[in-house]
């Protein structure tokens, strides 16, 4: 907990309640539905909750931004980010429904009002999202395939709507075909070595009608 704070010290109390409350959630859900590695679950506040915020210190979604989060697994990005942008609306989907569980169930106990959480694929998904959110979930023309005709027409920050997406190591190859992505080091953000090789993509989309 003492990362996020470090990171991000302008939290609320409500904030550093919910933050503080995913260490028991996640042990003990994890405990009656693995969604998180053993080996990963005690270094919840770096691999995960700081991972999941680092789309954080990117882009700072105005209120009513709406957010699609794809693959979330656990909750992750969109859990973190729905604590820290209480003002926008997140929709986690995930095709797994045991993930889904653990993540509604979460949602729950911190009271978030701003998270609705779907077992769905990304490709039956109806509706328009400013941006789209994911951690590592596929590679980016895959991701791209299955979201494109998602994205709002009207932009309302300085990055242009499209997706924001977690990921690490070399992207080179991956990301070829995509000249107007943007790759942002968290390791230049973030001490921890975890970062090293850690990146947030933003690429920007256009609508389609």
């Amino acid at each position: 907990m003492d990362e996020i704070l470090k990171y991000f010290p302008d939290l609320t109390d409500l904030q550093i309640e919910q933050f503080q409350k995913l260490d028991f959630l996640y042990h003990d859900w994890n405990e009656k539905i693995n969604v998180i590695s053993r080996k990963d679950i005690d270094s919840l506040y770096i691999k995960h909750i700081l991972h999941s915020l680092g789309i954080a210190k990117i882009m700072k979604f105005e209120p009513g931004t709406t957010v699609l989060d794809v693959g979330t697994g656990g909750g992750f990005p969109g859990i973190p980010l729905a604590i820290l942008f209480p003002e926008t609306r997140f929709y986690l989907i995930d095709v797994i429904a045991k993930k889904i569980k653990v993540v509604q169930g979460v949602v729950d106990a911190l009271e978030l009002k701003n998270v609705k959480a779907e077992q769905k694929r990304a490709e039956l998904v109806k509706g328009d999202f400013d941006f789209i959110v994911s951690r590592a979930v596929t590679n980016m023309p895959d991701f791209v395939s299955w979201i494109h005709d998602k994205i709002k027409k009207q932009h309302k920050h300085t990055l242009k709507n499209g997706i924001l997406y977690l990921k690490g190591g070399d992207l080179t190859e991956e990301l070829k075909d995509f000249p107007k992505a943007t790759l942002y080091d968290l390791s230049t953000i973030f001490e921890d070595e975890f970062f090293e090789t850690k990146k947030v993509v933003h690429l920007p989309l256009k609508f389609q009608p």
